[in-house]
């Protein structure tokens, strides 16, 4: 059954400043549980390795319209590189993977006003952003333009430290360009509670940042992996895996706090 869902629009920013934290697989999952509890969901794909189109099953032909416009078109408008997906109430804006980061318009505020679009918050509740690693012009505007900010990392020493990196950027974002930006919470990934340097790095991130901030875990699954070698969510390939339990977990835990 649909649940209810917040007006107006509201935008996630996945983020960690280290590759390999796990952010494209939960904004790509956590995008599809949300919307298969009846949120209508565009997942925006910053990060130029495109890899939210490779989990979603969507080809990408040259010469298609891309997020990445905004950053060297002046005129481009995002609504044009939205495109529906195989998965009910679920769109995707995907990457230009000829992008290269640190170049195009130097505007920090480009995604927000892009996202101001009324053609937009008619037709989605919720916009996901997947961000690159890269402290660089499309980190600062994916936070500028963000109401939440999830931050996904695996429970070792050099994730924590790239936490601590990416709190102090979000800090200066809520201090300048973003003040109503709000830490939605800390998702341990890859996360197995049988081995303890994975225990002492979550017990680490919830002592400096607050327990209620530490969302439930995702497990390792192998199912999770092999979901984005097909082009599917992992409810859609493993319905009955741990992945898949997770993230249903994820959502309903998420679905409270936005409400």
């Amino acid at each position: 059954m649909s649940q209810s869902v917040p007006a107006p629009m509201r935008v996630i920013a996945v983020c960690n400043r280290k590759g390999g934290a796990g952010k494209t697989t939960t904004s790509v999952n956590l995008a599809a549980e949300l919307a298969a509890l009846g949120w209508r969901v565009l997942l925006l794909d910053l990060d130029s390795q495109g890899h939210c189109a490779v989990g979603l099953g969507v080809k990408v032909k040259a010469g298609e319209a891309c997020v990445h416009a905004l950053f060297t078109d002046a005129q481009a408008r995002l609504i044009d590189a939205v495109r529906d997906t195989a998965f009910d109430n679920l769109a995707l804006a995907a990457a230009d993977q000829l992008f290269e980061h640190g170049t195009g318009i130097r505007d920090e505020l480009r995604l927000a006003r892009a996202l101001a679009d009324p053609a937009l918050a008619a037709r989605f509740d919720l916009v996901i952003v997947d961000t690159p690693p890269t402290l660089d012009l499309l980190l600062l505007n994916a936070l500028s333009a963000a109401h939440w900010v999830l931050v996904p990392f695996v429970p070792h020493p050099l994730s924590f430290e790239g936490v601590r990196q990416l709190m102090r950027v979000l800090f200066k974002v809520m201090s300048n360009q973003n003040p109503d930006l709000k830490l939605l919470g800390f998702l341990p990934t890859m996360a197995a509670d049988n081995i303890r340097q994975h225990r002492a790095t979550t017990a680490d991130v919830a002592r400096q940042f607050g327990a209620p901030r530490v969302l439930p875990g995702i497990r390792s699954d192998i199912k999770l992996a092999e979901a984005f070698a097909v082009g599917k969510p992992v409810r859609a390939y493993a319905p009955g895996s741990r992945g898949a339990q997770d993230f249903a977990e994820l959502a309903s835990c998420l679905t409270q706090l936005l409400a």
